[in-house]
């Protein structure tokens, strides 16, 4: 792995606070894989709605997926915006705050629903800490652009999907709601998958594959349309909640579909104005994850377009673990690596013997790690399809196997 991350600007944040958020996200995310292998013929039937598939779901998407974005976000901000992180200490609380919100609130899931609502609040407070946190750091960017506009987007997607999140446990708190309880649910999904994650996904990627190809000359004119495409389809689908007919939900569909192949059309395009012939496997792996996600984005149209609703609740286990996670797991190869290095021994070069970036992790075992995991996913997505218990319980057995190797890999970094 080259260096290919800017020299330092004043504005980076104490090392500690990301990769508090790290090391949290890859233990939650070893607990939430290990979670699944006790509801495997509930999932291989297409009965996600269970409490301990709740709980899995929130550790991996909340615990990891969020806790990850978190981090990341506190370290790479500054870098991609030159601004400093608007208060550390305050980092600090927040990441308190959300780790005991999201610990409390899975338990509460698995164990009794009823009473996630008030380990839902504290989590909410610390989402609301880290939405008020970037959105004084981005306040004090001079020169606002397109990534700006996609990140401010999906944290007022976060908001949203927390908002809506803390509805549906006051449902079940209070044994009120049924009515609304359906809508509250679509718009929970709907906001923190392609509002939250995916546009903040897609915001960085425009900051992380030129600097991960060494891409040079390429036009983001094409970002403003993806943005545009994206965010009214998630308006549009919105429609078909107060509307009657599907035509509105299949309407939105095809804009999200059209808007995330605009997106992965201009990453390729991104890449082939590459300096860097050879792409590190890590990346390649988060490059594999744009195309499961292009995937998905048209299998959900073709799927409401029939109107099969099975599929719905397959394509969102699956983007969860092959767009969002891979996405995330591809850029931690590359991103920890680089921190550690450089919070331990950049600034020992040339004064004693330093390991080189290339020494801090492994790249047979992580290359080994990300065939791996698309074999997983390829095994779960069968599985899935076909109501295989058998088969998807191996899958579900070589993603937990994996979640371990890869916490062990990213842990592994802070001992050298």
């Amino acid at each position: 792995m080259s260096n290919v991350f800017p020299t330092r600007t004043g504005t980076e944040t104490d090392v500690r606070l990301p990769f508090s958020f790290i090391t949290f996200a890859v233990l939650s995310f070893v607990a939430s894989q290990v979670l699944l292998l006790t509801v495997i013929p509930s999932l291989a039937s297409g009965a996600f709605r269970l409490p301990l598939v709740w709980a899995a779901a929130h550790l991996g998407l909340l615990g990891f997926a969020l806790m990850t974005a978190m981090g990341a976000m506190y370290q790479l901000v500054p870098v991609a915006f030159l601004t400093p992180i608007w208060s550390v200490r305050l980092g600090f609380w927040q990441f308190a705050v959300t780790a005991i919100g999201i610990v409390a609130f899975a338990i509460s899931l698995a164990a009794a629903p009823t009473r996630a609502f008030l380990p839902g609040l504290l989590l909410l407070l610390g989402i609301v800490l880290f939405v008020w946190q970037m959105a004084m750091t981005l306040r004090k960017q001079e020169t606002k652009n397109v990534m700006t506009l996609f990140v401010a987007t999906s944290l007022l997607f976060l908001l949203l999907t927390a908002a809506a999140g803390g509805l549906l446990a006051f449902h079940f708190f209070a044994a009120t709601g049924a009515d609304s309880h359906e809508t509250a649910f679509v718009l929970h999904v709907l906001f923190g998958l392609c509002g939250w994650f995916t546009l903040l996904i897609i915001g960085f990627s425009y900051k992380m594959a030129p600097m991960f190809s060494l891409a040079h000359g390429f036009s983001l004119r094409p970002a403003r349309c993806v943005y545009a495409l994206y965010t009214s389809g998630i308006a549009v689908s919105l429609l078909h909640l107060f509307l009657s007919g599907q035509v509105w939900l299949m309407v939105g569909t095809a804009l999200l579909t059209s808007g995330f192949t605009v997106f992965a059309w201009h990453i390729r395009t991104i890449l082939q104005k590459r300096m860097k012939k050879a792409l590190d496997r890590p990346f390649q792996f988060s490059v594999t994850a744009v195309a499961i996600g292009l995937a998905l984005h048209a299998t959900a149209l073709a799927a409401i377009m029939i109107g099969s609703g099975r599929w719905i609740g397959i394509i969102i286990y699956l983007s969860a673990v092959g767009w969002i996670g891979f996405s995330i797991i591809g850029y931690l190869f590359k991103i920890v690596p680089f921190l550690w290095w450089t919070h331990r021994y950049s600034e020992k070069v040339g004064q004693q013997h330093v390991p080189t970036l290339k020494q801090m992790m492994n790249e047979r075992a992580v290359a080994v790690q990300c065939r791996l995991w698309l074999i997983a996913l390829a095994l779960a997505a069968v599985a899935l399809a076909t109501a295989s218990v058998p088969l998807l319980a191996v899958a579900q057995v070589l993603l937990a196997g994996l979640s371990v190797a890869f916490a062990g890999t990213m842990l592994a970094v802070f001992r050298k």
